[in-house]
């Protein structure tokens, strides 16, 4: 059955291709081929503020830049999220992005219970593929994927996503021929199972 696919590219840096970008288009060539409709949002080339106090992030209103990506969020019913591990989580950008995007303002305009919109996303899905410079054995075992244990919990869980599978690309930068091509060959695959 095709689904509607979000891919964000979370990588901060728009100007230049990264592991990150060939993952992303990796997994839109499967879902593509697999028949699902697929959308991208890089977060790299948006231009939004920062939330910095607790009346914004309850009454402000989502930045005009950022309403078709919250659109595409809301019309999504499976997204993948690709970022690189930065100071052990999210970088900055894409944090920020979700603050703006998923704030409890949306919640006023369904009538709804101040605490439904921690139930704005409930019935989607999502693939989260962390890519990092150490190896991903370290990451798991010895930091406890504390950063995307962050991310599935307290953003995606919290606005009921779920399931929240996740792809750990330790090495990043080893990352080159056979091994690239067995990792996009892995992506695509999972593009075309839209999980």
């Amino acid at each position: 059955m095709a689904k509607n696919i979000v891919i964000l590219q979370g990588h901060p840096d728009g100007a230049n291709k990264h592991l990150c970008h060939l993952l992303a288009d990796a997994y839109e060539k499967g879902a593509k081929a697999a028949g699902h409709s697929v959308k991208t949002i890089d977060v790299a080339s948006l231009d939004f503020p920062y939330l910095r106090s607790k009346d914004d992030w309850e009454n402000g209103e989502t930045p005009v830049g950022l309403l078709e990506p919250q659109e595409l969020i809301f019309w999504a019913e499976h997204l993948v999220i690709i970022y690189p591990l930065w100071l052990g989580t999210v970088p900055a950008i894409l944090k920020a992005f979700f603050e703006q995007v998923l704030r409890p303002i949306l919640t006023k305009n369904v009538n709804a219970s101040p605490l439904d919109w921690r139930k704005l996303l409930k019935g989607r899905s999502a693939r989260v593929v962390v890519t990092m410079g150490m190896p991903g054995f370290v990451f798991r075992w010895y930091y406890g994927s504390h950063g995307l244990k962050m991310l599935k919990r307290n953003i995606l869980g919290f606005v009921g996503i779920s399931p929240v599978r996740s792809t750990i690309v330790g090495l990043a930068d080893l990352v080159k021929g056979g091994k690239l091509t067995k990792l996009t060959e892995k992506i695509e695959t999972l593009g075309q199972q839209a999980r």
